[in-house]
């Protein structure tokens, strides 16, 4: 998530984009490297907006039902229950993320940021094969959900679905790895299929791990045009997971 802000330091904040949707402000080059991005502002940008933020207020109210009607069904299942939560701190708490100074529209980036955010609507909720104990999803779930927390209090508003450029953040979280929201969500998803495994959530989080990448990859491209980004990434080596990625 991000925003570059004039008024900060350089080694206050740095960018980063990670949950919601926002303006399609400003410009931002695309894969031929021409300017992909559209004007803020306009009666149209607000209805897309307005339609796009109620869009995923929808689907997160149907996933919520849905899973919570099998919770009720298996108390136990703790990690169900702990997806729902993972589930509502990216998507509930995106539906209130600023407005962004720029934002990559293009297509590989939409699809990207909307199947990596919204793949829990594809993943298997019922129970599956158990490869680890409940409890050790569980924990791994919940160390994910803390790392999450930390990184968005490091991020503050500056988040969104959508690649863009919401501010400079090198606070926090941002001290340690580029991406720190991602690895929270890589141990949260890490920890929900190691206890309900099965070939349909394999299959959907291999391309939910691949859409990520794809994502960073193109998060990096938009915010390397802000020179403070670019001092951050001699900072901070690694993207996600320290001396591996």
């Amino acid at each position: 998530m991000t925003e570059t802000t004039s008024s900060r330091g350089p080694d206050n904040e740095r960018c980063h984009q990670d949950a919601a949707f926002s303006d399609p402000a400003g410009a931002v080059p695309g894969a031929d490297g021409e300017d992909d991005a559209r004007p803020a502002g306009g009666v149209r940008e607000a209805l897309i907006e307005v339609l796009a933020r109620a869009a995923a207020a929808l689907m997160l109210g149907i996933f919520t039902y849905a899973a919570v009607k099998q919770w009720l069904a298996a108390p136990t299942r703790v990690t169900l229950l702990l997806f729902v939560v993972s589930a509502f701190m990216t998507m509930g708490l995106a539906l209130f993320a600023r407005v962004p100074i720029k934002r990559d529209w293009t297509p590989f980036a939409f699809i990207c940021a909307v199947g990596g955010t919204f793949y829990f609507l594809a993943v298997r909720l019922s129970p599956g094969v158990q490869l680890i104990p409940e409890l050790a999803g569980a924990s791994l779930q919940l160390l994910g959900i803390f790392w999450q927390l930390f990184a968005k209090v490091s991020l503050r508003r500056s988040f969104g679905i959508l690649p863009a450029n919401r501010g400079v953040v090198s606070r926090g979280a941002y001290r340690f790895v580029r991406h720190p929201m991602y690895l929270g969500y890589f141990l949260t998803d890490i920890g929900f299929l190691l206890a309900n495994f099965g070939v349909q959530n394999v299959i959907v989080y291999g391309c939910q791990f691949a859409l990520q990448v794809g994502r960073i990859v193109r998060e990096e491209r938009l915010l390397s045009d802000d020179e403070r980004y670019r001092a951050y990434l001699s900072k901070v080596r690694f993207r996600v997971i320290p001396g591996v990625f």
